[in-house]
C-alpha cells in the first residue's frame, strides 16, 4: 500500500507540477527565446548530480557513465582500474525542451532507474527572473538477487526493491563563465537492511561550473546529509572534474568518492572518503541526437 501511494505521488506530483508549471511559463514567456539565459550548465548532469538543464526539443541524449574502484586499493589493483567498475547506460528525451524523462541501468546492484524533470522557471538575461528552477523525481528498482538476512529474504516482496528521490534544483548563471546550483533533496527506501536504519534521508547539494575556454570547464559538486539515518558510517558525496565539448559529444572526467551512479546510491550511501584516498576515477560521455 505504501509503495502504491509513493508511486501515485511520484506520477501525480510530477504530472500536476508539469501542467501548473506550463501555465506559469506561458505567463512568463512574453518575450523572445533569446531573453532566457542559455547553457547555465553544459549537460543534464555535472558529475553525478542532475543540473537544471534538460535536453533540447525533440532531442535524445545517450549517456555512458563509468566509475573505477578506489584509488587507495593500491598498485596491485592499478589504483582502482583493475577493480570491478560501475557502469550506467541511459537514454534521456525531451519533447519540448522543458519536460524531460529518462531511463537507465547500472551494473552496481543491477539498478534500473527512471526519472522526470521539468523546468519550472528559467533565468532571463534582464534578471526579471534571476533564477532557474527545475523539479526532479526519480524511481529506482534494485535487480540483484535478494539477500538473506536473519533467515529472511530482504526482497521477498516486489515493493521492497523500490526507492525514490525528489529534488528542487535552483541555479543561477552569474556570468558567461560561472554557474552555481543548490538543491534540497529527499530520499526514501521502501526497505532498509536493518532496524538501525531509517527509510528516509534528506539534505542539500551544491555544485558549480567554471568555464575557462570556449569548450572546457572545471566542475565540482558536494552533497550534505542532514539527518542520521544509519548506524553505519557513510560520507558526503564530493567530486571535482574537467569537462570538454567536442562536436555532438560532451566528455566529463572526474574524481569522486561515490561509487553509485544514481541518486538513491550516492546521496545516502557513499561509503568511502577523500581523506584516505577513497576516491575513484570516472567519466561520463554524452551524445545527443535530434529526432
Amino acid at each position: 500500500m505504501k509503495f502504491r501511494l509513493l508511486l501515485f505521488g511520484f506520477l501525480t506530483v510530477a504530472g500536476a507540477g508539469s501542467l501548473h508549471a506550463q501555465d506559469m511559463l506561458s505567463a512568463l514567456d512574453t518575450g523572445n527565446e533569446k531573453d532566457f539565459s542559455i547553457a547555465t550548465f553544459k549537460g543534464t548532469r555535472l558529475i553525478n548530480f542532475h543540473t537544471t538543464e534538460t535536453t533540447g526539443p525533440r532531442t535524445l541524449d545517450f549517456r555512458i557513465s563509468h566509475r573505477f574502484g578506489a584509488i587507495n586499493s593500491g598498485f596491485e589493483e592499478a589504483f582502482g582500474i583493475d577493480q570491478t567498475a560501475n557502469i550506467r547506460l541511459g537514454l534521456e528525451y525531451s519533447p519540448d525542451g522543458r519536460f524531460m524523462f529518462g531511463i537507465g541501468r547500472s551494473s552496481f546492484q543491477k539498478m534500473v532507474d527512471g526519472f522526470l524533470k521539468f523546468r519550472l522557471l528559467r533565468q532571463t538575461t534582464n534578471n526579471s527572473m534571476p533564477l532557474s528552477v527545475t523539479l526532479f523525481a526519480g524511481a529506482y528498482r534494485a535487480g540483484i538477487k535478494s539477500p538473506v538476512i536473519n533467515g529472511f529474504e530482504l526482497y521477498e516482496k516486489e515493493t521492497s526493491r523500490w526507492s525514490f528521490n525528489y529534488q528542487i534544483l535552483i541555479a543561477r548563471k552569474f556570468s558567461p563563465s560561472f554557474s552555481f546550483q543548490i538543491a534540497p533533496w529527499y530520499n526514501h527506501y521502501n526497505m532498509v537492511t536493518s532496524i538501525s536504519e531509517q527509510n528516509d534521508s534528506y539534505g542539500a547539494s551544491a555544485l558549480f561550473r567554471l568555464k575557462f575556454s570556449k569548450r572546457s570547464a572545471i566542475t565540482a559538486e558536494y552533497a550534505y546529509r542532514a539527518n542520521t539515518y544509519s548506524n553505519t558510517t557513510y560520507y558526503d558525496s564530493f567530486g571535482v572534474g574537467y569537462e570538454i565539448e567536442t562536436g555532438g559529444h560532451v566528455f566529463q572526467v572526474h574524481l569522486t568518492n561515490s561509487f553509485g551512479l544514481v541518486e538513491n546510491q550516492f546521496l545516502p550511501y557513499t561509503d568511502t572518503q577523500w581523506n584516505d584516498a577513497g576516491i575513484r576515477l570516472g567519466f561520463n560521455v554524452s551524445r545527443v541526437f535530434t529526432l
